[in-house]
């Protein structure tokens, strides 16, 4: 026990800045994933395998909101499902930094299974409206199709945005205020459209929660280009 609390430990100071990240992220994605990736450390498991674990962990519970009628209890399996593999794919950046251990080769693939589980995250959404929900209106489909087109631009251009500027951190803007960040940028964290699928039970309530979240990317798609355009401008 000790052993992993100093792997415990040991993880949290090869840690990734605070800047530019949610609430979500900062106290529950990435502690939870700094404890499967002190779990990993302990048993030798690789980066690379916790990325192919995080999509293995994903995408039946994807399958699942495509291929079954919604329901309380399916309902709290999605959501838990997703936000579990989620924290395993915080854990196996964590892990990489940890052990110093880092490549292109996994970057790239936890980018590549990144981007497919944010598509296929609204594509199986799409799925679910049309053979199970009653929509007051066929325009709702739309939904889906909006927000898959908003979180996609948003991931690829932050990760273009990123590598064009390098990799150096720059300081925080002046008069900006790093806690009111955290709390704005929540509806825009993957792993609250996660937490969001503990509402598939009832109709009525996802479609209000996926649609905020759906007009909460739209705007901060908008907002996003803007900024990262005349950073690099």
């Amino acid at each position: 026990m000790t052993e992993f609390a100093e792997t415990l430990r040991f993880l949290s100071a090869a840690q990734k800045p605070a800047k530019g990240v949610s609430l979500y992220t900062l106290f529950i994605n990435r502690p939870a994933g700094r404890f499967l990736a002190a779990v990993a450390y302990r048993v030798g498991a690789t980066p690379n395998q916790l990325t192919v674990l995080s999509a293995l962990v994903t995408f039946p519970a994807l399958a699942a909101v495509a291929l079954l009628p919604p329901g309380p209890g399916m309902a709290v399996c999605v959501g838990a499902t997703l936000a579990v593999g989620f924290a395993l794919d915080s854990a196996d950046g964590q892990l990489a930094r940890g052990q110093r251990s880092g490549s292109p080769s996994g970057e790239w693939l936890d980018h590549v299974l990144d981007c497919v589980k944010i598509v296929a995250l609204h594509l199986v959404v799409l799925v679910s409206l049309y053979r199970f929900f009653t929509l007051p209106s066929p325009l709702l489909l739309l939904a889906p199709m909006v927000f898959q087109l908003a979180a996609v631009v948003i991931f690829f251009a932050g990760i273009l945005t990123e590598k064009l500027k390098g990799r150096t951190p720059g300081a925080a803007p002046a008069g900006s205020a790093p806690a009111l960040r955290s709390v704005l940028l929540l509806p825009v964290d993957y792993g609250v459209t996660c937490v969001a699928f503990l509402f598939l039970g009832s109709q009525h309530a996802f479609l209000t929660v996926y649609c905020a979240l759906l007009l909460a990317h739209v705007v901060f798609m908008g907002a996003f280009l803007v900024k990262w355009f005349r950073e690099l401008r």
